[in-house]
């Protein structure tokens, strides 16, 4: 079963930046894209971002576009979240998500198969 492990929340005050990490655990992980996400207390999972694996074509909300920026490196499995100019609304607990079927927009949480644990993200205003 592969795991996704995710590093890199704290908490940050407001125009901060972070950078979240989300490794498979596995290096022979074979995935069509991974995500991310993120869950305020009361409010559904939304949809921040999203990198096909081949091809590297990356998709934002809104709410984070010219912000945040969704990178990979293949050779380590790995995605990376770089959050630039961070809000108190930003605040949440960020999940990765991986996908290994056929991924269409890569917006809706049922496209993924694993995810990771969550890290929290505080920006304190």
């Amino acid at each position: 079963q592969v795991q996704l492990v995710e590093s890199g929340g704290g908490l940050v005050q407001a125009g901060g930046s972070l950078r979240l990490s989300c490794a498979a655990s596995e290096r022979s992980f074979s995935s069509t894209g991974m995500g991310w996400f993120r869950q305020a207390p009361g409010q559904d999972r939304e949809f921040i971002a999203r990198i096909r694996w081949v091809g590297g074509t990356t998709l934002y909300a809104d709410s984070v576009k010219g912000r945040f920026t969704i990178s990979r490196d293949g050779a380590k499995k790995t995605v990376y979240l770089q959050m630039n100019s961070l809000k108190p609304e930003d605040t949440a607990v960020y999940y990765c998500a991986a996908a290994v079927g056929t991924l269409y927009s890569g917006t809706n949480p049922g496209e993924y198969t694993y995810w990771g644990q969550g890290t929290q993200v505080t920006v304190s205003s």
